[in-house]
Parts: C-alpha cells; sequence; structure tokens
C-alpha cells in the first residue's frame, strides 16, 4: 500500500509502516490542488491539520482506504463522504489525552494562584504579596462536559484533590470511579469549575454562550482545552467583566482557523479578542494542550497500531 504523509509527524509513524512493507512518500509544501492532482495514486493519506479534506478532495482520490489524522479529532474531514466510499478514518485521541489533562489542571492552578499575573509583576519589581493571595482547589465541584478520552484524563488528574468531580456526555453509563455522570442542569446548579472535553459538532459550536453561562448558579471558572468554536467569545468577555466567570484558561480560541495555526492572519482583530489578550483574568496558550514531546510519539504510535489492525496481516509483521 501507498501513503503519502502531508506533515511532518514522530519518525517512528514512516519507519514502522515500512516495516510493514507500505510505501511511503512525504509531500510537505505542494498545495492542495497540486496534492489532488495525484492523490489518486495513493491508498492512504497521513495528515494533522495542514487542509480540510472535503467531498472535492475525496472525490479525486479514488484508491483511498484509509485517512490518518494525527490529532484526536476529525473535524477537518468530511468524515460522512468518506465513510460513505468505505474509507477507513483513525484518529489518536489516545496518543494526548494525558497531555491534554495535565495542562488542563496546569491552567487552573495557575488561575487560581494567578501565577502568571505574579511572575509579571516580580519581573517588574512589583512585590505584591496581599494582591495575589490565591484560592484553594479543595472543597470545589468540578464539571466536565465530554466524558471521552480528554475527559477521562483531566478526571484522573484531579483524584489528588478534595473535589468533587462530575460531568456530562451524550453518552449513557460513562462515569466511573472518577467522575460522576450527571445532567446537563445538574453541573449547572453545582459546578464552581468547567472543563470542556467535547468535539467540533453541529451540537457544540456556540454551545457556551449568554444564554448557557447566566443557567449557573455560581459564578464559576471556564477551561476549553478542547476547540474554540465552542465558546461564544463576546459571550465570554461580557461574563468576565460582570465576574459571573471568574477567569478562563483558554487553550484555543473562536477564531482559530481550520489548521489551527492561522490565528493572526487576519489582521481585524476584534474588541472580544482584544480583552482576552490584556485581561489578567484569561490565561493564553497556542493550542499546544496535546503538544508535548511525548505526545508527538504517542500519537504517532497510535496511529501506527490502528492502521496495523486494519491492513496488516499480524503474521507478516
Amino acid at each position: 500500500m501507498k501513503v503519502l504523509h502531508l506533515d511532518e509527524n514522530h519518525p517512528l509513524l514512516i519507519s514502522q509502516l515500512q516495516e510493514c512493507n507500505f510505501t511511503n512518500h512525504e509531500d510537505y509544501t505542494s498545495t492542495k490542488q497540486e496534492i489532488e492532482s495525484k492523490i489518486h495514486l495513493y491508498d492512504g493519506i497521513i495528515i494533522r491539520s495542514r487542509f480540510s479534506i472535503d467531498k472535492s478532495f475525496l472525490d479525486k482520490a479514488t484508491n483511498l482506504k484509509f485517512i490518518g489524522r494525527v490529532g484526536a479529532g476529525l473535524e477537518n474531514i468530511d468524515c460522512d463522504y468518506a465513510e460513505s466510499k468505505n474509507i477507513v478514518l483513525i484518529a489518536a485521541p489516545e496518543g494526548n489525552r494525558n497531555a491534554v489533562g495535565e495542562h488542563s489542571l496546569g491552567m487552573l492552578l495557575s488561575l487560581f494562584n494567578k501565577l502568571n499575573k505574579a511572575d509579571k509583576e516580580v519581573r517588574n519589581g512589583k512585590w505584591l504579596r496581599e494582591e495575589n493571595r490565591g484560592i484553594e482547589l479543595d472543597g470545589k465541584t468540578v464539571g466536565l462536559i465530554g466524558y471521552g478520552n480528554m475527559g477521562k484524563a483531566f478526571a484522573k488528574k484531579l483524584r489528588g484533590f478534595d473535589v468533587t468531580v462530575i460531568c456530562y456526555d451524550l453518552k449513557q453509563n460513562v462515569g466511573d470511579a472518577n467522575c460522576q455522570q450527571v445532567s446537563l442542569k445538574e453541573i449547572q446548579e453545582k459546578a464552581d469549575i468547567l472543563s470542556l472535553h467535547t468535539p467540533e459538532t453541529s451540537l457544540t459550536k456556540g454551545m457556551i454562550n449568554k444564554e448557557f453561562i447566566n443557567n449557573f448558579k455560581n459564578n464559576f471558572w471556564l477551561i476549553n482545552t478542547a476547540r474554540g468554536k465552542a465558546v461564544v467569545t463576546k459571550d465570554l468577555v461580557e461574563a468576565l467583566k460582570i465576574g459571573k466567570i471568574i477567569g478562563a484558561g483558554l487553550d484555543v480560541l473562536e477564531y482559530e482557523k481550520s489548521s489551527f495555526e492561522n490565528l493572526f492572519s487576519d489582521s481585524n482583530m476584534t474588541d472580544a479578542f482584544e480583552y482576552l489578550i490584556n485581561s489578567e483574568k484569561v490565561i493564553l496558550s497556542p493550542h499546544v494542550a496535546g503538544w508535548t514531546l511525548e505526545s508527538k510519539q504517542k500519537l504517532a504510535q497510535t496511529i501506527v497500531n490502528k492502521i496495523k489492525l486494519h491492513f496488516v496481516n499480524k503474521n507478516n509483521c
């Protein structure tokens, strides 16, 4: 089988596929149009987020048997159309779930202890102890929306704290020893902290809006290491200004492009985004919650393992 690699990944991905007699070609620079002109030659694609795999692309990929996305989600692929063509879709949420769990916890503790603010002040010669008095996580209720690989990883990280962890998920019976599954209404009634762990779908786009926020009984903290478009930024900013949302840790933003890497390509920054950049209530990171040295290797290994499971005779590899 011939595989076209469209993004650079951990070298084990190519080396292990080669050991299983796959032919690997790399093309990290051609335009989408140029890739489309030769995609019919390949049985498989390995991609991260370089461009979207849409109907037009898939119609030209006449021999395609699988698409491996080295990441957690598949939102840059027209999944329904690909599956209608019997193309196997492979993602790797298992590969970076631990990294996302650690990043979520790090953001939360940084917010509670004003670490970014205090660090900046000390570097500028300010020694403000009372102004940087933190709060403790113990005794709080953490609500998770989405309890798949990422939500479960975050809940596991919270086991060392004296907290109550509850989750809402569309799937039934996903709760476990680390987290009790409840209704969305119960999360809004009880949570002091809300952490998002959802994919990007028609149901999750714009989910965290003014009405949703105002239905929370408590003022709360928001962590988003999932997808930026789940949060309506102007409604988030309004809630931050009035204190309904006490603080926010945002690894992802509504304004990200499909590649997740071109946020600043649009010169027309909104007032809401300007507020986030300048607010001491907000911690921002550039979509790197799952982006560790370890996860790079684990993501690649997960993709290789799943390709082998579908397409390799175990006696030969």
